[in-house]
């Protein structure tokens, strides 16, 4: 695993478990967050989402592992891959990745998380897609990427896409 990723990797989990730490503690002596059924209501959408973001990593990860060729480390690639969900989009797993923030603040019931501190944590994940990500691949894959990248966007709101990205 490159350094990049796990440097991503562990501002992803500061960011996930800071932010779990400041919103319990904002909210705390917050009615809302003794709610029963506020907790039930939103608890039930953040695991729908929690499934649908380890979906799209789980199929994201899937057609991704054919541009591994050889002897290469986990999550690395040595092939651009641009079949299956990534002739819809150039970045679905991360694209999945983007709302675990939200579906744990569900989750958690934590009103300051919602509205506050998952919407910063993913537009977080989105700068590091655009500003590391894209630079990385286009290091590597050169103009083989920036043909592909002409044609297919970063993410897809196409209802074909979201069939693919989201499939059991």
């Amino acid at each position: 695993m490159s350094s990049s990723v796990v440097v991503r990797i562990f501002l992803w989990l500061v960011m996930l478990f800071g932010g779990t730490w400041y919103a319990l503690v904002e909210d705390w002596d917050n009615p809302l967050f003794r709610n029963f059924w506020f907790h039930l209501g939103t608890a039930i959408i953040g695991l729908f989402l929690m499934i649908l973001a380890f979906r799209a990593a789980r199929n994201g990860g899937r057609e991704l592992t054919k541009g591994r060729v050889g002897d290469i480390p986990r999550l690395e690639t040595n092939r651009l891959v641009i079949t299956g969900i990534y002739s819809c989009m150039r970045h679905p797993m991360l694209f999945g990745l983007t709302l675990l923030p939200l579906a744990w603040a569900l989750l958690l019931g934590s009103s300051t998380f919602i509205i506050y501190i998952a919407p910063a944590e993913m537009l977080f994940i989105m700068v590091m897609v655009i500003l590391f990500e894209e630079m990385e691949v286009k290091r590597k894959f050169g103009k083989a990427y920036e043909a592909y990248s002409n044609d297919v966007p970063m993410v897809s709101f196409k209802l074909e896409c979201f069939r693919e990205l989201f499939k059991k």
